[in-house]
């Protein structure tokens, strides 16, 4: 190979590599943001619950400061039938609010009364002044503190109010609450979810193992404190091994490894600044990945048929031009012979001459044949490359605009649950992209793919679902009948099938343009003597031309307007449907408009 050909393919395969590399890079910032985008509205609406929850009860303890029992109570702790009486109390409005606990502490710490008094573990007679909670509430302001109970064992946070009378603090009430439920009901949420202190311990999470852990190692000085504070009991509040591999924007950082933590994470927070937490989110990164590596094979596989049909064509031209030198030549050769013998040989130049004029003539008739197979060999080409991603590609894509159309139109709206399956939707459209875009080889080779146990009216549903735009718009009416006699169910590739059947109904639709009250009937029936099935579309038109029905598969015929078809796509459903051991036949129906029908095997129920 020469040194210029060397440099040459180098040049390519750098530009190769760097469009692939851009690709991802762009690919993966777009989903990214899209990801994080939705994360931080998801965060946003926990991060509203949990203040919800907090805020319902934060009132309660100064409330409570006001009841003149508690302050007797507190004036005469020996008082045993106040004591009693204000212990029921506390116990009914605990059970009424809801709260976890509510007791009432001496200006030493000592609970005196509680709504737990008659429990196994009851708070009466324990001392908490060594909680921060009871200390701010002492200095005058609402205690606030989340801990682990020392006698319930329970997790749960704190509000503290002090009990005044005449300018002096007598001591405080405390409400606590059990932020068991709300860890929970995140828990069937489906999300992944941390909350994490001042000090960075996860004490609410939606993966059990984490509690407890930190995302980072505490300092000793730290780790001292909590013990004093008892805060975790003996929780040990080792490190949770991640690491944070990339910060992104707004916050955002990309998680790897670590307890459980198999793969990468989008990790997203959100402050509580009350309550001094701080609530993550953390979202998977696979699809990421997915949609890079399709996003980077499409890319891939364009730029290696760009690369094919410019080579090819440079192989032409090379070809051409050594044609043409040949006949130089051997024209000059021819022309110096005949000087040499014109003179003593009149009858053999006229031979010559002729027999040259022959040659030439048979040239230039192997020459227009081999022009007419190069450009069968290009069609060929070109219609099988053009024809796959055309009618593989172009209704799921339509189908993905207008569900994105729909989407921006719900998310202005507010209406979440219709935009998350308008979601759902375009993403169950782009993995049947990637599953057509995999077997573009196999129907190119003429292989008929895997086949299954298919229901007729599940598929059916699916091919309306991709033309639903199509169908509203021209304001077609389409009347399906298929549970007539029962569930229907054929042996054939359900992505393949789809396509046919899409193919047909826009076939219909286009055929019925110009009617007033367009119609589509979609029937289907078993036929128990061949053991098959028989799907018909049929629709209101004006019909096949008679001497055009047997023409009407055959490849590159079209009745539609220049430029609004290749006559590829009805020859392409019959390759299909024979492929799956079927057959597709056309006809005009006796009242009128055109019927499609397709005959494929029947196949057992996939319960049965």
């Amino acid at each position: 190979m020469s040194g210029g050909k060397l440099a040459l393919l180098s040049l390519v395969a750098l530009v190769l590599i760097l469009s692939l590399w851009q690709t991802a890079a762009l690919t993966r910032r777009a989903a990214l943001a899209e990801l994080r985008e939705s994360g931080q509205q998801e965060l946003s609406r926990y991060v509203l619950h949990l203040q919800g929850q907090l805020e319902k009860y934060e009132f309660l303890p100064g409330v409570l400061a006001t009841n003149r029992s508690l302050v007797e109570l507190l004036k005469s702790p020996g008082d045993r039938e106040l004591n009693n009486s204000l212990n029921r109390y506390l116990e009914v409005l605990n059970r009424i609010t809801g709260a976890s606990d509510t007791y009432l502490m001496d200006a030493g710490g000592l609970t005196i009364a509680a709504s737990n008094w008659l429990s196994e573990r009851p708070f009466v007679g324990r001392n908490f002044s060594y909680r921060p909670y009871f200390k701010e509430a002492m200095q005058g302001r609402l205690g606030r503190y989340f801990a682990l109970g020392t006698t319930s064992n329970k997790r749960g946070y704190y509000f503290a109010y002090p009990v005044w009378s005449d300018k002096e603090i007598l001591g405080a009430v405390v409400v606590k609450i059990n932020m068991a439920p709300i860890e929970r009901s995140w828990a069937d949420s489906g999300a992944e979810l941390i909350v994490t202190d001042p000090d960075g311990v996860i004490f609410i999470t939606t993966h059990p193992q984490w509690r407890f852990k930190t995302l980072s190692p505490l300092p000793d000085v730290v780790h001292e404190r909590i013990r004093e504070n008892r805060r975790y009991g003996d929780a040990e509040l080792t490190n949770l091994a991640v690491s944070f591999t990339e910060t992104l924007m707004e916050g955002a950082r990309i998680m790897q490894g670590g307890d459980g933590l198999s793969t990468k994470y989008l990790v997203l927070e959100k402050a509580m600044p009350q309550a001094g937490w701080k609530v993550h989110i953390i979202k998977r990164l696979e699809q990421i990945d997915a949609q890079v590596a399709q996003a980077t094979l499409f890319v891939a596989i364009f730029m290696i048929v760009v690369l094919l049909l410019i080579f090819i064509w440079l192989q032409r031209r090379r070809r051409l031009a050594e044609h043409s030198q040949f006949e130089k030549q051997a024209k000059h050769t021819l022309e110096t012979r005949v000087r040499e013998q014109t003179r003593d040989i009149t009858d053999a130049n006229i031979r010559l001459t002729r027999e040259i004029e022959q040659h030439r003539r048979t040239e230039r008739e192997l020459q227009r044949t081999q022009n007419e197979l190069i450009q069968s060999a290009k069609l060929a080409v070109i219609g099988q490359m053009s024809t796959g991603i055309t009618h593989e590609l172009n209704q799921p894509l339509a189908a993905i605009r207008s569900y994105a159309d729909n989407a921006r139109a719900l998310f202005r709206r507010g209406r979440g649950e219709e935009l998350e399956w308008n979601l759902a939707q375009i993403s169950e459209l782009t993995e049947r992209m990637a599953q057509i875009g995999s077997q573009l080889k196999l129907f190119a080779r003429k292989t008929s793919g895997q086949s299954t146990s298919v229901s007729v009216e599940a598929v059916v549903d699916d091919s309306l679902r991709l033309l639903d735009s199509r169908i509203r718009k021209s304001g077609t009416d389409v009347l399906v009948n298929l549970r007539e006699k029962g569930p229907l169910y054929v042996t054939a590739d359900m992505v393949r099938l789809e396509q046919v059947l899409v193919n047909l109904i826009g076939n219909a639709l286009h055929a019925m343009e110009q009617v007033e009250k367009p119609k589509i009937y979609i029937d289907g029936a078993p036929d128990l003597a061949e053991g098959t099935i028989k799907i018909s579309i049929r629709d209101k038109g004006p019909g096949i031309p008679e001497e055009l029905i047997e023409r009407i598969f055959d490849p590159f015929f079209t009745t539609k307007e220049e430029g609004r078809g290749l006559g590829l796509g009805l020859s392409i459903s019959q390759r299909i449907i024979e492929a799956l051991d079927g057959a597709l036949t056309a006809d005009n129906h006796p009242d009128g408009g055109a019927i499609f029908i397709l005959t494929l095997p029947t196949s057992a129920s996939p319960e049965d």
